[in-house]
């Protein structure tokens, strides 16, 4: 099974920090924990001559686009949530089951169009842990059962499984679930500087989410019901650490204050060190004294392949050295406020 691993001793060493939240799954299908082949909805692949339909691509991670790199297969393209299947269909093949909130919160957004995202019809839930913000995501619903400001508690129907957005037929529908951070309250800025099509979804636009491991979440937290979602955090893998200016706005910061990596500086540092995991969640922040005029990669980890294969694009070359590419320093923009 491909998945991005977190370590467990960490995991476990972290938990008690802060006040647990346990999480539910959002359908009624509990096959994650012994039997994910019925859990995960699957992906059609054609590699090398072979179309397969293998249900390890609605994992979370570099789970699809399949490459041969020498003699290894690697997976570059990463997959930021998990798609699962559904367990009830109509008599024409339509799904029906109800989706409901994995904890409690507060519905922040309802995309009740599904052809303006590739989403499809998808709602956010904001929900606080340990003081923080984090924000579930439920896509390609057929229906959408609730209201922006609508407070729900974990189970609460949010809507029905289906097949709204790109590239999904009825054969696959499924709900894709997501529980992430958010990069920055000034989304609409920098959106506008980089694409010329309109954001059609405000702050809670896609591109400003940037999702954990819920997979082995939810796994933790079978062996360790007490395991917060911060832990989780501060325990995913580091993938590459980048140097930023000090006038960077690091909202980041202000957000997740248990990002930070030592004493939070008073005033503004001379720079930041952020470390990234490999798909961009972010993980620690820290002060330096290092001036810095723009961001750069200050480490990566090796991986034995190009590292744009592994960093969701961001980080180009190889072995011990990386540079950032150019979506990778717009990522990092956004992702620490330097713009």
């Amino acid at each position: 099974m491909i998945r991005i691993a977190l370590s467990w001793s960490l995991l476990c060493l972290l938990t008690g920090v802060m006040p647990a939240q346990q999480l539910q799954l959002p359908t009624a299908n509990r096959a994650l924990f012994d039997a994910p082949a019925n859990f995960f909805q699957f992906v059609d692949r054609d590699f090398e001559g072979s179309k397969t339909t293998p249900w390890e691509g609605g994992q979370f991670g570099f789970v699809r686009d399949p490459r041969r790199l020498g003699s290894r297969i690697t997976y570059a393209r990463f997959h930021e949530g998990l798609d699962i299947k559904p367990l009830q269909r109509d008599a024409r093949g339509n799904p029906q089951d109800q989706v409901g909130a994995i904890a409690d919160g507060v519905v922040m957004y309802v995309a009740a169009s599904a052809g303006l995202s590739n989403y499809g019809r998808y709602i956010v839930v904001r929900h606080d842990f340990g003081g923080s913000p984090f924000f579930s995501l439920y896509a390609h619903l057929s229906a959408a059962n609730v209201s922006a400001g609508q407070k729900v508690k974990a189970g609460t129907p949010l809507g029905i499984l289906g097949y709204t957005g790109s590239g999904i037929d009825q054969r696959r529908a499924h709900v894709h679930v997501e529980l992430n951070l958010l990069l920055s309250s000034r989304f609409d800025v920098w959106h506008a500087a980089n694409f010329a099509t309109p954001n059609h979804h405000g702050a809670l636009n896609g591109l400003n989410l940037i999702g954990l491991d819920l997979q082995t979440l939810y796994l933790a937290q079978q062996k360790n019901p007490g395991l917060t979602a911060p832990s989780a955090v501060k325990a995913t893998e580091s993938g590459y650490r980048v140097a930023v200016p000090g006038d960077a706005e690091m909202e980041m910061v202000k957000n997740y204050p248990w990002l930070m990596d030592g004493p939070r500086p008073t005033g503004r540092p001379a720079s930041w060190e952020v470390t990234f995991s490999r798909w961009g969640l972010p993980l620690a922040v820290k002060a330096s004294t290092q001036v810095v005029a723009a961001p750069f990669v200050t480490w990566v980890k090796e991986a034995g392949i190009p590292h744009y294969t592994h960093t969701r694009g961001c980080v180009a070359g190889s072995g011990s050295t990386g540079k950032l590419t150019t979506e990778g320093l717009r990522f990092v923009k956004l992702a620490t406020g330097w713009f």
